[in-house]
């Protein structure tokens, strides 16, 4: 399948999309009607809309859903290994992140969240339409302790932590003081969550997948100030001992979560907590970590991880716990985004993993009925696909197969050769 070259292959202020079949995924129904789009909004959805004067797509035979929300990315991690992104030359970062971003758009992201890397710059960049990628919702640098999953220092480092760069995923603070610094410091600079590592990961050099990092206090600093500030705080967790204590801290999102006990349930529920699981990076990790930067120590760590996954997801989907869908791939690893679908459709019906790739994202955004959903009033993010997802859930792990069209804010963003036809 060939791709249209970016930037948008259109930009008119009026668009009227027809004859396709329209995926509500908070109803898990779909209905043929047209939508029509004025300056980036949906304003009006029905039959035989009209279309004097306005650009007009026809749709018919295909199903229109809503742009995709991935959930936990890092759009500079050109490599599985951090030391190399934070020892880079900015520009050459945000060259990469220019390709990822390109990229992730036309896999039918049209909205991500960033979980470390990403920052005001690139957000704005995008926002002003200078780089062709997802609207970004960032955290810019997670707040690490000292030899926590931030700290790309080996053991016989000894140099201040970000020293020898500029583009680490991390920042480090050690004690409640310092993590309000950092926190107030990430809020002064836009972000639009606070990232905290509440326990350790395979991607840093000297901590262990099963411990806990940060005190009760420190975590509670965190969520505090997030809280001052109408923000919320991510946290990364793998065990039910770090995600619980997350949790009872006041955190909003867990991102992996894959040791999670009953407690963590109720917890999630108690708390309508979000959980944002990731099985695709231990997926690709697994099969490719090595080729793309990841140290033996760091791949011998992915089995501890992969292997619950999947039944973490399942039980917390037979709960009721919200889920939100995230890939956090890295380097070339990227190209799997989509394979996430897949994975997650082993544990849920098509319809919930498309949810969870929506609307429930876009709740955990604070962007309900503006992102995730094709309704009057929505933003104008549209996937054109050929087939439909909620009856085959591979429709959108096979998405080079079978996207036709992205259309963000109301403009036609990536379009396959001679597959839409526009017309006045």
């Amino acid at each position: 399948m060939t791709a249209a070259a970016f930037p948008p292959t259109s930009g008119a202020a009026s668009l009227l999309i027809v004859g396709g079949a329209v995926l509500d995924v908070v109803a898990g129904t779909t209905r043929e009607a047209d939508i029509r789009i004025e300056d980036g909004w949906i304003v009006e959805i029905g039959t035989e809309l009209d279309h004097r004067g306005t650009e007009r797509i026809d749709a018919s035979g295909r199903v229109v859903v809503p742009g995709l929300i991935d959930g936990h990315v890092h759009l500079t991690a050109f490599s599985a290994d951090f030391r190399v992104v934070e020892s880079a030359a900015p520009s050459y970062v945000y060259a990469q992140s220019a390709r990822i971003m390109r990229e992730t758009l036309g896999r039918g992201f049209t909205t991500v969240r960033d979980l470390a890397g990403a920052d005001h710059g690139l957000a704005r960049a995008q926002k002003e339409g200078l780089l062709a990628g997802p609207r970004i919702f960032y955290c810019g640098h997670a707040l690490s302790q000292t030899g926590g999953h931030g700290d790309m220092r080996l053991p016989g480092e000894d140099h201040v932590p970000g020293s020898r760069g500029y583009c680490g995923i991390g920042t480090i603070a050690d004690g409640v003081d310092a993590v309000r610094t950092a926190a107030r410091d990430e809020i002064r600079k836009g972000a639009h969550h606070i990232k905290i590592m509440a326990s350790g990961g395979v991607s840093s050099p000297t901590d262990r997948i099963d411990s806990t990092q940060y005190s009760i206090e420190e975590l509670e600093a965190a969520v505090g100030e997030a809280e001052a500030a109408n923000r919320y705080v991510a946290a990364h967790a793998y065990t039910a001992r770090a995600v619980n204590r997350a949790l009872r801290a006041g955190v909003r999102s867990i991102e992996h979560g894959n040791l999670l006990d009953d407690e963590s349930i109720s917890l999630f529920l108690e708390r309508d907590a979000f959980l944002v699981p990731t099985l695709v990076t231990y997926w690709a990790l697994k099969e490719e970590g090595r080729e793309f930067g990841l140290t033996s120590d760091m791949w011998l760590k992915v089995d501890t991880v992969l292997e619950t996954g999947l039944e973490a997801i399942r039980r917390a989907h037979l709960a009721g716990v919200n889920l939100v869908y995230g890939s956090d791939l890295l380097g070339g690893m990227q190209r799997h985004q989509n394979e996430e679908f897949r994975l997650l459709g082993q544990v849920q019906p098509a319809i919930d993993a498309i949810r969870a790739a929506t609307v429930t994202a876009a709740e955990l955004l604070g962007c309900s009925g503006e992102l995730g959903v094709v309704d009057e009033g929505a933003r104008a993010d549209l996937l054109i696909l050929d087939a439909d997802p909620s009856l085959d859930i591979e429709v959108l792990a096979d998405i080079g197969e079978h996207l036709v069209s992205v259309i963000q804010g109301g403009r036609i963003v990536h379009t396959t050769d001679a597959a839409v036809q526009t017309s006045r």
